[in-house]
């Protein structure tokens, strides 16, 4: 799995997750996602364009990352789930926690109120797997 972070303002951050999200991979996110928090990022935009498989133990990152980020007046928007993980996030309720966009730039730009000014990469990096 890899993770590429993007800071698109002082208290928001774009992380980018390419790779199966799964069991082996979940808690490599949790930390990465509890790092943002640590630094300030009150909102969080997950791209999960690159996540071809995700099970209950990245489901389960995503909940408690939506339930710490409330804990922080902070929220989790979900972009671009491919349909595997679309369906998981369907039949669960999940998008009922949290807002889910076709693409990273409709939830940045609903964030923040206008188009981001940080190029959102579509290439992962590998070097975390």
């Amino acid at each position: 799995m890899g993770v590429e972070v993007a800071v698109i303002s002082s208290d928001a951050a774009i992380i980018t997750v390419c790779g199966e999200l799964d069991a082996d991979t979940g808690l490599a996110l949790q930390h990465q996602l509890a790092g943002q928090v640590v630094h300030g990022r009150r909102h969080l935009v997950l791209d999960l364009a690159g996540v071809p498989f995700m099970d209950s133990s990245g489901l389960r990152v995503i909940v408690r990352t939506v339930n710490d980020m409330r804990n922080v007046d902070g929220t989790v928007s979900l972009a671009a789930p491919t349909q595997v993980v679309r369906r998981v996030l369907d039949l669960t309720g999940v998008g009922m926690s949290c807002r889910i966009f076709d693409t990273a730039d409709a939830a940045c730009e609903a964030l923040l109120g206008r188009k981001s000014e940080v190029p959102i990469r579509t290439v992962c990096d590998t070097a975390n797997r």
